[in-house]
């Protein structure tokens, strides 16, 4: 009797369970991809000698770039593969097209202090690329550690665009954009904290002067792109050690760290 129930039981064929292939979301690399394109692009119409359109493209990899993050939010389609291809877009469009651009339109011209100056920039924005993933659950979301990689973009190709539209010849200002590439590259490498508008919900109502501001807004950068624009960035530019100051005068805890991590190290960084 034993011996039937144990034939039958071995008899049974076992069940092969498959498990489900991950796919990739494809709206929100949409948008990665994108601005991936837009930084491409910059470089290119560089290489070229269309500075303009050089930096028209970094702009349009930033507005890209603020759509995918809130588009996977919006769409429950967030992924780790969608975070990873987000950081290295953003290698490439705010860390190498501004390092690049900059150095063919102006830095090249003073040797080997131009590239010095490009590469810093280039290497800051890797080093706060990394620094971001790994301290994402731990900073303040109000805050960025640092000027956030677009901005700092923004800062180099907004100059190198109103320059261009104002006809001033690049050598004129060479020493400038020296001092100003290392500033964008070395304050995204800082502890100075840089208001995020994270806590901006787009979902909740806000009152109608509000839309009507934001309709004056594009009136405004419509008049002037290139100095409304560069102008907009080299006060947000400015803003976090405007905040750091008025934090330091009166006495407030000035890291948006709030917890220690095992990685960077982040001995030294809550001061």
């Amino acid at each position: 009797m034993d011996d039937g129930l144990d034939a039958g039981t071995d008899s049974e064929e076992p069940v092969l369970v498959r498990k489900r292939r991950k796919g990739i979301y494809v709206l929100p690399n949409l948008f990665t991809l994108a601005a991936l394109f837009g930084g491409f692009y910059a470089i290119v119409m560089a290489m070229e000698g269309q500075f303009v359109q050089s930096a028209i493209g970094v702009f349009c990899a930033m507005v890209l770039d603020s759509l995918d993050g809130r588009v996977a939010r919006m769409t429950n389609t967030q992924s780790a593969f969608g975070e990873q291809m987000d950081s290295l877009s953003d290698m490439v469009s705010f860390g190498a097209a501004p390092a690049l651009i900059s150095y063919v339109w102006v830095l090249k011209g003073l040797g080997k202090w131009g590239w010095f100056a490009a590469f810093v920039y280039c290497a800051c924005a890797a080093l706060r690329l990394a620094r971001f993933n790994v301290n994402t659950h731990v900073v303040d979301k109000r805050y960025f550690q640092g000027l956030p990689s677009p901005a700092a973009a923004a800062l180099v190709a907004g100059f190198m665009w109103w320059c261009t539209d104002r006809g001033i010849p690049a050598a004129s200002v060479a020493w400038f954009v020296f001092a100003w590439v290392l500033y964008a590259g070395l304050t995204m490498v800082t502890n100075v904290p840089f208001y995020s508008f994270k806590d901006v919900s787009m979902k909740q109502s806000v009152p109608f002067a509000v839309i009507v501001m934001i309709a004056l807004g594009i009136a405004v950068v419509n008049i002037d792109p290139p100095t409304v624009m560069f102008g907009v960035f080299v006060a947000y530019g400015m803003s976090g050690y405007i905040v750091y100051a008025v934090r330091k005068f009166k006495g407030i805890h000035t890291s948006v760290i709030s917890t220690s991590t095992d990685e960077p190290d982040e001995r030294g960084m809550h001061r």
